[in-house]
């Protein structure tokens, strides 16, 4: 029995990642055949199947499970390697792609910039907003980052810190409407939520108390701005909002209100396992984690 091609290998990943071979033909912009041919050559060199092919989806089978563990992890040792010995010969360079909700992007990422590229200067970024958890093989994202507890057993995650959440308000807002005093007086004021996001308008307070939504934003830029326009109240990061708070622009009301630490704080940089941390990755989260302001 010969030795499995690196190139095999990585198809035979990207097509159990993707789910189909279509998927994985379409994510390395090559044909259909080549994918399905790159496989059978892999379960040939190993003389076995990793595939068990139906109609409607493709199933590990028992071989398939074993091995994939033991090519991950080779692949990775494998790309971490030639990462080192690029770093021996040159400085960071490359494309890198990062998604992060628009708040953070805007707040946090978009300040730092600058200074990257200058110390980077052959690193090109790539910035993404979504507000929703995006599939990094699908949008062929590097880097993402994201805020609250992780879930997701495909990726790897670096803690890059916790921002509290807070309830804020405008001044002018308390000026027209009654005190804020006790977790009770929610009910009746003016609350801004998401939409389409339950988890999100679920405030983890330390009394329960029944949440009637005025009105509702898709990210939390759009309820930062409602706020700032005295629209209500709303449960915000405090990573967006910190300069607000300064400047006087929002005011915090019920700070022991909020249960913390809680399960939406977490800031947490994510990459796919099927990809070592190339050295583009790495100098960028070791550039931005001391610099950010959560």
């Amino acid at each position: 029995m010969g030795h499995a091609k690196t190139e095999d290998i990585e198809i035979f990943l990207t097509v159990v990642d993707t789910g189909s071979f279509t998927g994985a033909a379409n994510l390395l912009n090559q044909q259909v055949a080549k994918v399905s041919r790159a496989v059978s050559r892999l379960e040939d060199t190993l003389q076995c199947t990793l595939l068990n092919r139906t109609t409607r989806r493709l199933e590990l089978t028992e071989e398939g499970h074993v091995f994939i563990r033991y090519a991950r992890e080779s692949l990775n040792t494998l790309y971490t390697g030639e990462e080192a010995i690029k770093l021996l010969k040159q400085a960071p360079s490359g494309h890198l792609r990062i998604d992060a909700a628009s708040p953070f992007v805007l707040h946090q990422l978009t300040p730092l910039v600058g200074e990257f590229v200058q110390q980077y200067p052959h690193i090109t970024l790539d910035l993404t907003s979504h507000d929703n958890i995006i599939d990094l093989l699908e949008h062929k994202t590097d880097l993402a980052i994201r805020i609250g507890d992780l879930k997701d057993s495909n990726l790897h995650a670096r803690l890059l810190g916790k921002s509290q959440l807070r309830l804020v308000v405008s001044p002018e807002y308390l000026y027209q409407h009654n005190e804020v005093a006790h977790i009770n007086d929610l009910s009746t004021h003016k609350l801004i939520g998401f939409n389409d996001a339950s988890k999100l308008n679920s405030w983890p307070l330390k009394t329960p108390v029944k949440l009637n939504f005025h009105m509702t934003g898709s990210s939390g830029e759009t309820l930062r701005q409602l706020c700032l326009n005295h629209q209500g109240i709303a449960l915000l990061s405090n990573f967006m909002i910190g300069d607000d708070l300064k400047s006087g622009r929002l005011v915090e009301v019920l700070p022991e209100a909020i249960v913390t630490p809680n399960n939406r704080e977490s800031i947490q940089a994510v990459y796919y396992k099927n990809s070592a941390v190339s050295s583009r990755i790495l100098a960028f989260l070791d550039f931005i984690q001391p610099r950010l302001t959560l």
